[in-house]
């Protein structure tokens, strides 16, 4: 049986040797469109801020480890896939055929439409070649706009305030991190960047970058700002465009079963170009964070291979490191409608617990420096245990959610119902 995989990041890595345990004679082949070996690009601010080189990037990091595996590596870019013929096509002219076929081609970054965004010091922090320009334009004084304050955008932020620039950040929400959380922590986030000698413009749009030297960053306030260099974090979206007239069903991504299997059988997804179901909210989404990548790679992975494998279910977990404020996002942290919340804050300290319920369940949750007990939140958020009574305990005082799990949990494991 022969396997080909798009995309050579986490996914398909760990779908590949997913794959290679369970059908040790099976061809694979694992196709990634840059010309670096396998690498993470999680791991590209650890390399602008010094921590690592490119090879600590590499997803595996014995270069001979794909060989001993018989796994085969190619660079190649797929634009096209033919499900009826079973075969991918590449930008090369080739045509490669499956009997399996695992689409784990991620997501790339939003290209905003503005000008001046082709502009040479204008980059993206994506890949390695980006993090190579980067580095070479980022050193201690450098004048540096970001645009985008959202989870990556806040990743790309430290690395860059690890290089001594001189840093500002554009971020067209009403808050910092506005899709992960909500007005009283994004702001929180926001006073704790700043103390730190970043400039951050919120409510704020960037309308043209002007070429010259430095750039003029032109904002929707009318105001300018001058850049040596500009970074772009204005989100990403699934790489799917060479999927047209494919056959694979696709909406924001490429929809899956709990098979991580589309609607054509023997063609799945995984990662961050994965349309999964998720049971919290009730619908399919894309979640691109990597505990999601690696588990819906295993699940395909053992379904290529003829093993049965399903999917738990998608996680929405986001923990993030800006500057040393641990901030957390589980679940619905935005609230279920009808539901109640409970939110306790405390300015001075930077530390801050929103709790969303839907009756007397904990569907969702924002927190701020609670870095000690962030697993127990999540625990209670994903389990979904009825809370009873508690649920009214956590209403007066938010912080007792490590005593509501361990009741909770003790009282449904007795009950023989196991938490999922």
């Amino acid at each position: 049986m022969r396997h080909v995989i798009l995309g050579n990041g986490p996914a398909g890595v760990i779908a590949a040797e997913t794959i290679r345990k369970h059908a040790p004679n099976d061809a694979i082949l694992l196709v990634g469109d840059e010309p670096e070996p396998p690498y993470s690009r999680m791991a590209i601010p650890y390399l602008l801020m010094n921590q690592i080189s490119e090879a600590g990037t590499h997803l595996r990091k014995d270069a001979g480890h794909f060989a001993r595996q018989r796994i085969d590596l190619e660079h190649a870019r797929a634009t096209g896939v033919d499900t009826e013929a079973r075969v991918v096509r590449f930008a090369d002219g080739r045509s490669v055929p499956f009997d399996a076929l695992l689409l784990a081609t991620g997501a790339a970054p939003v290209r905003p439409p503005m000008p001046g965004f082709d502009l040479q010091s204008v980059l993206a922090c994506w890949t390695l070649a980006d993090a190579r320009r980067i580095m070479a334009i980022a050193v201690p004084g450098a004048r540096v706009v970001q645009i985008g304050a959202g989870f990556i955008g806040c990743i790309i932020l430290e690395a860059l305030a690890a290089r001594g620039v001189s840093l500002a950040v554009v971020e067209t929400g009403d808050r910092m991190v506005p899709r992960m959380m909500g007005r009283t922590a994004g702001d929180m986030i926001r006073r704790w960047v700043e103390s730190k000698g970043v400039t951050v413009h919120t409510s704020t749009r960037v309308e043209a970058i002007d070429a010259g030297d430095p750039l003029s960053v032109r904002l929707s306030t009318g105001s300018r700002l001058p850049a040596d260099l500009v970074i772009c974090a204005t989100g990403v979206q699934p790489s799917i465009a060479f999927l047209e007239h494919s056959g694979v069903r696709c909406l924001q991504g490429v929809l899956t079963d709990e098979r991580m299997q589309t609607n054509v059988p023997g063609v799945f997804a995984a990662g961050d170009c994965a349309e999964a179901f998720d049971v919290a909210s009730a619908r399919t989404i894309v979640s691109a964070i990597q505990p999601n990548a690696a588990e819906q790679a295993y699940c395909a992975g053992m379904n290529m291979a003829g093993k049965r494998a399903e999917l738990r279910g998608v996680t929405q977990i986001n923990v993030l490191d800006t500057l040393g404020l641990i901030s957390a996002s589980f679940g619905q942290w935005q609230g279920a409608p009808g539901g109640e919340h409970a939110e306790l804050t405390d300015e001075a300290s930077y530390r801050h617990l929103r709790l969303e319920f839907a009756g007397d369940v904990l569907v969702g949750s924002n927190a701020i420096g609670l870095t000690e007990h962030v697993g127990v939140l999540r625990g209670l958020t994903q389990s979904r245990v009825r809370l009873g009574l508690w649920k009214d305990r956590l209403m007066r005082d938010p912080l007792r959610f490590p005593e509501a799990y361990l009741a909770c949990a003790q009282a449904q494991q007795a009950r023989g119902v196991p938490l999922r």
